[in-house]
């Protein structure tokens, strides 16, 4: 299990796999998905200055894919990574997809803009892992990455439950996972698992395979708590730890109900909004920014390893870096939970650590 010792997002929180190998990371990291083109366009020194903005606030962890702008995130942050002592920083990246080269126009780039000429392609087998992860050391340009996630292996992604359990199927039947543990048992990572935005294909994982830790995106905020009431004890039970990707969800806990933030990368549904509202409300009752407190309740639950908000600019890294470190009134999350904007058992920042969840779990 996590040791946390700080309030401070530049703080080490040492996490012990469970194959008993250390990763230690800081309570605030640096998701760089946004570095690769996330929504508009940016030169590589606009990217690279924001990576080299949040080494200089102390941040350590870093997470990357090649999904993030068609490799333009991985090749970025190597950059950086590569002028820095490896035995300093942690980072992870991702495996399930392959980039291949395309006519110009058909990259399919999505949220991400300006990609280069290459295309996505799934692929959840033995050698399609392998493959995923040589590119990304050559894209990286280091030697070796801490953390290896399976990516978007969801419902979501994949068109509904059934194609997800195909996609699962094929993890495991396929030999991808094996490709996985075979990387971790040789010691080229350290650690591994599934980045998604779903918790349920992380729980059908637990019983399908051995995972070491779960990147879930935008489940585990000030407006979703689900995975408080199975998934969370169940990580426990297995001292697994979690990072908590997409704490404002997407954007709206970020910019507040009146800014143009979205809702799992889309429009903001009414009941969000007036969701949102509400814990804008309070949070101004008690003189506390929304994203102060979206940011310190993603890290204060005793799974959560790492907290990875995403930053375009260095103003926006500078944001999340003073409000997690920002003290928070007394009282703000009594008046959350009596307003009925948490779940009953979420722990705070202001109780100790864990010990809901830890009671729940049986420790």
């Amino acid at each position: 299990m996590p040791v946390r010792a700080s309030v401070t997002g530049a703080e080490r929180i040492k996490f012990i796999t469970p194959k008993g190998r250390s990763l230690a990371f800081t309570r605030l990291g640096f998701g760089a998905a946004p570095i690769g083109n996330m929504h508009r366009v940016l030169t590589d020194a606009e990217a690279e200055a924001v990576a080299f903005a949040a080494w200089d606030v102390q941040l350590r962890y870093f997470d990357t894919a090649p999904l993030y702008g068609h490799g333009l995130s991985e090749t970025r942050l190597g950059r950086v990574l590569g002028e820095k002592p490896r035995a300093e920083f942690l980072l992870s990246t991702k495996v399930g997809r392959l980039l291949r080269p395309c006519p110009a126009g058909e990259e399919g780039g999505g949220i991400y803009k300006g990609v280069p000429p290459l295309s996505c392609r799934y692929d959840y087998s033995y050698d399609g892992v392998m493959r995923s992860f040589e590119e990304s050391i050559a894209r990286l340009g280091l030697a070796h990455v801490d953390i290896l996630y399976v990516h978007d292996i969801d419902a979501r992604n994949h068109g509904g439950q059934d194609a997800c359990e195909t996609r699962l199927r094929e993890l495991i039947d396929q030999g991808g996972w094996r490709a996985l543990d075979e990387l971790r048992a040789s010691g080229q990572v350290t650690a591994i698992g599934a980045g998604v935005n779903e918790w349920e294909p992380c729980a059908r994982l637990l019983e399908l395979a051995d995972p070491d830790l779960f990147l879930l995106a935008g489940r585990y905020t000030l407006l979703e708590q689900t995975p408080l009431e199975a998934f969370f004890p169940a990580c426990s039970r297995r001292g697994i730890g979690i990072v908590n990707g997409g704490p404002f969800n997407s954007g709206i806990l970020a910019r507040g109900p009146e800014g143009d933030g979205c809702y799992d990368y889309g429009r903001v549904p009414p009941e969000v909004v007036r969701r949102v509202e509400a814990l804008a409300s309070i949070c101004r009752r008690f003189e506390t920014s929304l994203v102060a407190a979206a940011l310190q309740f993603a890290a204060a639950h005793p799974v959560v390893v790492s907290v990875i908000p995403g930053a375009q600019t260095i103003g926006e890294l500078t944001a999340n870096v003073q409000a997690f470190d920002q003290p928070i009134a007394s009282g703000l999350w009594d008046a959350l939970r009596e307003a009925r904007l948490l779940h009953p058992e979420a722990p705070t920042p202001d109780e100790p650590r864990g010990a809901r969840d830890l009671a729940q779990a049986g420790y």
